[in-house]
């Protein structure tokens, strides 16, 4: 996202507070665009709803957005993690003419991949009415889609564009849900939403084919690329896995909800977690308005005074630099969510009481903003190992993050209802803790693997 951070980064110059206020408002849209959208407009969607569904079919509608997010994102993954890689390589290239062609490409392979996985579970699997059903299908691929356009952001740049579009997308969504809702049931309120998703997925792919005004060709040529960066595409696919894993874990908890629709879910833990996360949103926008764009220009100058073929010393000065902003950087980041987290810890009766919210989530909710700050910098410093093409470190960093969630979540299932959340919490806080010792080695060591580690002449 260094693209657009960038361009973010220019309103601080206006030397005023609403320029910094704005960057990092876009900052955020555009950084969790989808997440932010999903989560505003399902609180609104479920508050004016009752007037026109009953709970029931409130929950059905609900659960269906949720296991869209939750499945699009984990099985889209390793596509939207190659063609992020291929774009990049296109515009290091500075040939951007495959562009469309590998987005044309990309939509193809995730709709042939999941169709009958997706359309087994919606038109199979779930009791759902026939349009209910098409309904949910349309909606997973558009929100499938709009993970794979995201891809796009930070090379468009165009951040008041984007952020526009997703307001437009989340107005629509919302009255488009709720005019069709009173006539049409769930299936009314998903066309409803649908639309909205619609006009983001749409309004961005327009502004792509305007940013790269080519045809499409070759749109099939990042198959090659699967077989090159096998281990990019299996880090996404694990990441998120290790995301989920624990929600869908405690959807079999004694506690869980089976609804008619044969949809499963625990809403007292999967609410106090989205809430949880939002915290995050504040550290996501400092990393793309800020610390991100910090970094990437000691990158730039590190490894351009290696192809100037500078003096070891002038190199070994840039070294430092780099290691001296990841860790005012990581400070920042640290202080920034620190206080966010215990502010909001404090304050969570508060805000259970202002908005209603079922204390029994307060518990697993501290503990989710407990381990969403050692999520937010676990997950900084594996963008960074990215960044010097440590994939294979990247992914089993990724793998013993899966592992610890998966893992912990399952025991305090054994625990009992008080231990709920503690899964989450540890795994990100021991996975923050094997990051970071790894990255001090790899960074503390770059020298040596920019010239020998990572030198294919000597391989």
């Amino acid at each position: 996202m260094a693209g657009i951070g960038f361009v973010l980064r220019k309103l601080s110059n206006e030397d005023n507070l609403s320029g910094v206020v704005k960057g990092y408002l876009f900052s955020a849209i555009v950084f969790t665009g989808p997440w932010l959208f999903t989560i505003f407009s399902l609180g609104v969607i479920m508050a004016i709803g009752s007037y026109f569904l009953l709970l029931e079919e409130l929950a059905v509608f609900r659960l269906i957005v949720i296991y869209n997010f939750a499945f699009s994102l984990v099985f889209s993954a390793p596509v939207f993690m190659v063609a992020t890689r291929y774009l990049a390589d296109l515009i290091y290239a500075k040939d951007v003419s495959l562009a469309p062609g590998m987005l044309f490409g990309a939509f193809a392979i995730l709709c042939i991949t999941q169709l009958p996985i997706a359309g087994f579970f919606y038109l199979g699997y779930a009791n759902l009415d026939t349009w209910t059903g098409f309904a949910a299908l349309s909606n997973y691929f558009l929100i499938t889609g709009i993970w794979l356009v995201t891809t796009f952001l930070s090379a468009l740049k165009a951040y008041l564009y984007v952020s526009g579009i997703f307001a437009i997308g989340m107005c629509i969504a919302l009255g488009g849900a709720a005019l069709l809702a009173a006539e049409f049931s769930i299936a009314g309120m998903l066309m409803g939403y649908n639309i909205g998703l619609a006009v983001i997925f749409f309004g961005i792919v327009g502004r792509i084919f305007v940013e790269y005004p080519h045809p499409i060709i070759k749109p099939f040529a990042i198959f090659g690329y699967f077989r090159k960066y096998w281990d990019i595409a299996l880090s996404g696919l694990i990441y998120n896995l290790a995301i989920w894993s624990d929600k869908w874990l405690m959807w079999f908890a004694p506690e869980r909800e089976i609804l008619y629709s044969g949809l499963i879910s625990y809403p007292n833990y999967d609410s106090a977690m989205f809430l949880a996360f939002l915290t995050l949103v504040p550290a996501m926008a400092l990393f793309v308005f800020s610390i991100e764009t910090q970094f990437f220009e000691r990158y730039l100058k590190y490894y351009k005074n290696i192809q100037d073929h500078s003096s070891y010393s002038k190199i070994e000065s840039n070294h430092q630099e780099i290691i001296d902003v990841i860790v005012a950087s990581l400070r920042n980041l640290f202080v920034l969510q620190g206080s966010l987290c215990f502010a909001v810890i404090l304050l969570a009766p508060t805000i259970f009481s202002s908005f209603g919210i079922n204390y029994l989530q307060l518990g697993i909710f501290r503990l989710g903003v407990l381990g969403a700050l050692f999520h937010v910098m676990m997950m900084f410093l594996g963008i960074l190992l990215s960044y010097f093409d440590f994939r294979r470190v990247v992914l089993s960093l990724q793998c013993f993050f899966f592992i610890c969630n998966f893992g912990f979540t399952y025991l305090s299932l054994q625990f009992g209802f008080l231990y709920y959340g503690y899964g989450y919490f540890l795994a990100a806080m021991f996975s923050f803790i094997a990051t970071f010792i790894v990255t001090l080695y790899y960074v503390n060591q770059l020298p040596f693997q920019t010239f020998i580690g990572h030198n294919t002449s000597i391989e």
